[in-house]
């Protein structure tokens, strides 16, 4: 098995994978948990939406609707929908908690002979490291039980994107959503499928140090998935590698507290890392889950409060790094797709980021 640890190059030449056609089978993996086994009715609307109206054909694998599969099973189903010739493009089901325990299992030779357009976000950030690490560009965004599956539609700034990163190449602008929300939808009741979420007035993006362009490739995703990775130290590159790249990263479901970020970040800048991104993107924190019920004063407060942690680190560790706050490419909705390894211009002055698909 070929090693996952640091290649003799500090950089990857990237390489954008061939797109599906419409008609074309795509796999449906579960590389993290398998959520899809307890709430099905969720599953195959995500399904059925990504038949009807983008038009492709789902293939699901053994572990895809499977609780508590072993690690073994779960890379034996990622070879076999890379490998596979007549798979065009990888969704993920839904994130999880342990993926990093997967990728020394997983054979790295084989995604880099066969490179898939590969979608999924959260825990599946540990896959995107490591086809970032092979010169793969993938798409941190996008699972059929959130996206696809939502409740009433598919939120059409959601599904936009999607198709952005599923069909077509080129450079294409970001927007803000005129509405977002960031609470969650209850999966055990029947009326999920067919109501829409409540949803809140975007403010639009908060922008520092914008009084220039800046371009770059982008790398990150979930904050403790790659603070996970820094702890492990087996699946990143040198320092180097991240030179005039540009920071994607976003906070999951769990809430982390400001002082956990700013720690998170503080490791980072320790390490050397921090102070080699000429951007940072930063996804519209979720501030609100069914453990923190917060009123809307609450998450205000909590969204104040993680982006002043992530300045205070940045101004220890890169003040000089331009800073968009409130993207729309984590855990809230709806989502835009980042094109991991690809290409993003951040135009300060105009107030305007363009990434190429």
């Amino acid at each position: 098995m070929s090693s996952l640890h640091q290649p003799d190059h500090p950089s990857p030449q990237f390489i954008y994978p061939p797109k599906p056609q419409p008609g074309e089978r795509v796999a449906i993996l579960s590389p993290s948990s398998g959520l899809p086994g307890l709430f099905p009715s969720v599953f195959e609307q995500g399904l059925r939406r990504l038949r009807e109206e983008f038009h492709l054909a789902p293939i699901e694998y053994p572990t895809t609707r499977m609780m508590g599969s072993s690690l073994e099973a779960r890379a034996r189903d990622v070879h076999a929908a890379f490998a596979d010739p007549d798979i065009k493009a990888i969704i993920c089901s839904i994130g999880g908690d342990d993926e990093i325990k997967l990728l020394r299992y997983l054979d790295p030779a084989v995604l880099k002979a066969h490179p898939k357009p590969f979608l999924g976000y959260s825990d599946n950030t540990n896959l995107h490291l490591l086809l970032w690490n092979l010169g793969i560009v993938s798409y941190y965004g996008g699972s059929i039980l959130v996206q696809f599956g939502r409740g009433g539609a598919m939120n059409p700034y959601s599904a936009e994107s999607l198709r952005h990163a599923l069909f077509t190449h080129g450079v294409t602008e970001l927007t803000a959503p005129a509405t977002f929300t960031d609470e969650d939808a209850d999966w055990d009741d029947p009326q999920t499928l067919t109501q829409e979420p409540r949803m809140f007035e975007n403010n639009g993006w908060a922008w520092r140090n914008a009084d220039r362009v800046v371009e770059g490739i982008p790398w990150g995703g979930d904050l403790t998935i790659l603070h996970w990775n820094l702890a492990v130290d087996r699946y990143l590159l040198p320092n180097e590698a991240y030179t005039d790249t540009i920071l994607c990263i976003e906070t999951d479901e769990e809430l982390p507290p400001a002082e956990e970020v700013y720690r998170m970040l503080m490791c980072m800048g320790e390490r050397g890392l921090l102070g080699k991104f000429v951007g940072v993107l930063v996804a519209r924190p979720k501030a609100w889950s069914f453990t923190h019920r917060h009123t809307p004063e609450e998450k205000a407060t909590f969204i104040q409060q993680q982006q002043s942690a992530i300045l205070r680190a940045l101004d220890e560790y890169n003040p000089a790094a331009m800073v968009v706050f409130n993207l729309d490419f984590g855990h809230t909705d709806p989502q835009c797709v980042i094109p991991l390894g690809g290409h993003i211009t951040i135009d300060g002055p105009a107030r305007r980021i363009f990434v190429t698909y």
